[in-house]
């Protein structure tokens, strides 16, 4: 089962950076103008970013099963749509249906290892599997992307996912437990769900847009405003409904809280490098898409080597001591990185930078979910799992949005040798903004419940234990099964 969820994270984590290094061959292929090429990334991240709360509340209802099946079907439906495009429009719309087969699947796996092992030891285990797969996917998607492209075409990096989506989806009946039936009284809150996902879709798109129409556009500035203020109307409605979307009490969950603003930030900083390396290696050291590829072998051992490390270090000291210090060497590793960025340097100047934050990364990216679902009851895993990964999303965008305003900021007018030294000075001072970044996220984690065996502690009060009682007699179940079972025993 672990495997089978690991696998689902790969392709996921795959499919977010396998079409980086075949834009261009995409771009000319399609007849795509420089203004609208952006769009085959950003058509996958609003969608992905505007629906997964919507998806994440779905495993809750519907059961994380069904809606891990769903959305590795509109993955396999949409790749091949994709691959089989001969216009951009069609090609946009398969990318925000694979955007929303994510926001319905990374909940759905979220939730599933959340719930299937016990907290400790034996959880961190699974998230180490988990954020290896995750981590390293990343970095594989950028390298199948290049051997891909270079070999068969930009059409074959959206048919690889058709094969894997299809496996996964048909491994799910056997190895998944079936989705218990669903709890009489409860409802699906769609006024909460139209204005949520409206609000986090209109948010996403602005910020997403708004560095090419110009933050001051008419359409980026209402398009901005109208998702502002949905937010207010959407807790209203949330604190009104009986069976509420995303119940507003579970913000006072002390590590919920604080690890969504922990994956808000990751993104925006550690999740930003990747593309940075890639623009380094194809505009200022003019490698081909096979070449960039094979450039990030290197940090793919360093984050699968971090991730697993992680879960043994977490199940001894604790997630937030674990999550504190891998924001550490991620910020140390991002600023050699940036002080190895230059225009005539080499592959081998960059490598002891890369691999620090492949360390750093890879241990940060495999805690911080995990650090998010603590203390939160079983039935309500699914929603908040898609807080989480909606504010990974959100935070990616805007960590994007912003650091690549600095970066080309120097670079309009210039050309020849004097625009590769200017695009490698933007792209180091955004490097060096990342780190800080990072430095600050690992002040924040600080915030984390301190963790005894392995586990961030918050525990029950009296009116959550009168609540949910079969929760925590669940809860003490699993630890006795994964005491009994669990690795190691």
């Amino acid at each position: 089962m672990l495997a089978l969820l690991a696998f689902a994270q790969v392709i996921i984590s795959i499919d977010y950076n396998i079409v980086y290094v075949a834009l261009p061959e995409i771009g000319t292929a399609l007849g795509f103008t420089p203004q609208t090429l952006q769009w085959v990334i950003s058509g996958y991240a609003v969608a992905f970013g505007g629906f997964l709360l919507l998806g994440g509340r779905a495993c809750d209802l519907f059961g994380p099963r069904r809606m891990f099946v769903l959305g590795l079907s509109l993955y396999a439906v949409s790749s091949l749509v994709g691959g089989l495009a001969l216009n951009p429009e069609l090609l946009i719309a398969a990318r925000a249906v694979q955007g929303l087969g994510g926001a319905f699947l990374f909940p759905a796996t979220l939730t599933l290892v959340s719930t299937s092992f016990a907290e400790g030891r034996e959880r961190n285990r699974a998230f180490a599997v988990w954020g290896t797969a995750g981590g390293s996917g990343m970095i594989l998607g950028s390298l199948l992307g290049g051997v891909l492209t270079q070999s068969l075409g930009w059409e074959s990096v959206f048919y690889v996912n058709v094969p894997l989506a299809v496996a996964a989806a048909l491994l799910a009946f056997p190895l998944l437990a079936r989705d218990p039936a669903r709890a009489s009284g409860r409802r699906f809150d769609l006024a909460g769900a139209l204005t949520s996902t409206v609000a986090s879709t209109l948010i996403v798109f602005a910020i997403v847009e708004g560095p090419e129409s110009g933050w001051t556009s008419p359409f980026i500035v209402v398009t901005a405003l109208v998702g502002v203020v949905l937010i207010p109307v959407f807790v209203m409605i949330e604190k009104h409904s009986g069976d509420p979307l995303m119940p507003l009490r579970l913000l006072r969950n002390r590590n919920l809280s604080t690890g969504m603003l922990i994956t808000f930030l990751f993104m925006a900083t550690f999740g930003t490098l990747l593309y940075f390396l890639t623009v380094y290696f194809q505009s200022v050291h003019r490698y081909n898409a096979l070449e960039t590829g094979l450039a990030f072998l290197i940090p793919m051992v360093a984050i699968a080597a971090g991730a697993q490390g992680a879960g043994r270090f977490a199940t001894r000291y604790g997630i937030r001591a674990v999550m504190i210090a891998s924001l550490v060497v991620g910020a140390a590793g991002t600023v050699v990185l940036g002080l190895s960025m230059g225009t005539d340097a080499s592959y081998a100047a960059l490598v002891p930078g890369l691999v620090i934050v492949g360390l750093g990364q890879g241990a940060g990216y495999t805690l911080m979910f995990g650090a998010a679902a603590v203390g939160i009851a079983s039935h309500e895993q699914g929603v908040a799992s898609g807080m989480a990964s909606t504010s990974q999303q959100v935070g990616g965008a805007v960590g994007l949005a912003l650091l690549v305003a600095i970066a080309n900021s120097g670079t309009e007018g210039v050309t020849g040798h004097a625009l590769r030294t200017a695009v490698t000075d933007g792209l180091r001072t955004a490097v060096f903004i990342a780190a800080a970044g990072i430095a600050a996220t690992a002040l924040i984690a600080r915030n984390l419940g301190r963790g005894t065996a392995g586990t961030i502690v918050e525990a029950p009060t009296k009116t959550t234990r009168q609540r949910n009682p079969a929760d925590f007699t669940a809860l003490s179940d699993r630890h006795r099964v994964g005491r009994r079972d669990g690795p190691g025993a």
